[in-house]
């Protein structure tokens, strides 16, 4: 009976002394551990869409442990009146540049960088791409007409690609991107472009027709495209643009037919008749 009760004393005295060194080994880990500074830094309170305006009511403060992101706000009163010019989700910290300058407002005018200029385009369902340009798609702008110089409007009429990878800012008064991508029936886009392609695209909109092209935003690549002429469309690929169409002679009519001399041919009972073109009609 003794050597029994010794064993259990044995036994829990080992398992007292291992369960004390784990706690041993925890403890001194956590209190050996560098202490890591927070810092609290603003946030959205709620998803707050581009070209809001922000409030009070839209904020809130978070902690980030360890260096907060760079552009971070430590303020609230750094945010309140400045426009979105991106889209903010509930929690996220706000960083200076998902906001637009102090003082200059909300919507579509917040949402321009510097450098930039917002060209409005007017277009129907063919130009629009059948409603699919909307906000934060990239087009090509095309444009089509007659060149100065050209005799023959026909011959003449020509198609340029004029812009490429430009960024659709707003679609009518919209300036959110439809969530489900469905097609919408607007009348004007505003393009994002350099204050010299907007002179380019205003001298066009009033000289020329003008198609957008929708392209994928994740192509960036620009092409290198030579026009196309209405000569190119119906197979004369080979003449340049602005060049004297050729002449097509026209097949000898009656008036002109070559004289033949026409042989009846004897062979016994048999007879054919064979046909042969004057000597100078072959040169």
């Amino acid at each position: 009976m003794n050597r029994r009760l010794t064993a259990i004393l044995l036994t829990a005295f080992v398992i007292a002394i291992t369960c004390s060194y784990l706690v041993f080994r925890v403890v001194g880990n956590r209190l050996g551990a560098p202490h890591r500074d927070v810092t609290r830094v603003v946030a959205a309170a709620r998803d707050i869409k581009l070209g809001s305006v922000l409030s009070s009511g839209d904020l809130t403060t978070i902690e980030i442990a360890g260096a907060p992101p760079q552009g971070s706000l430590l303020k609230t009163s750094d945010a309140v009146g400045r426009g979105v010019i991106s889209d903010l989700y509930s929690g996220e910290a706000i960083l200076n540049g998902r906001l637009a300058a102090p003082g200059s407002g909300g919507g579509l005018a917040s949402t321009i960088p510097n450098g930039m200029r917002a060209c409005a385009v007017k277009v129907d369902d063919v130009v629009g791409v059948a409603g699919f340009v909307t906000p934060g798609t990239r087009v090509d702008v095309l444009i089509s007409g007659n060149p100065p110089g050209t005799v023959n409007a026909e011959e003449g009429s020509q198609v340029r690609t004029l812009l490429q990878n430009i960024q659709v800012l707003s679609a009518g008064t919209d300036i959110q991107r439809d969530a489900a991508g469905k097609p919408e029936q607007v009348q004007v886009v505003n393009l994002l472009v350099t204050p010299q392609q907007a002179e380019s695209l205003s001298l066009a909109s009033n000289q020329t027709k003008i198609q957008l092209v929708l392209r994928n935003p994740l192509d960036t690549k620009l092409a290198e495209t030579p026009g196309t002429g209405l000569a190119r469309l119906y197979g004369e690929a080979n003449v340049p643009a602005g060049a004297p169409q050729p002449v097509h002679r026209m097949r000898a009519t009656a008036d002109t037919a070559p004289h033949v001399y026409q042989i009846e041919v004897f062979n016994g009972s048999k007879r054919s008749e064979e046909k042969f073109a004057a000597p100078e009609e072959k040169q």
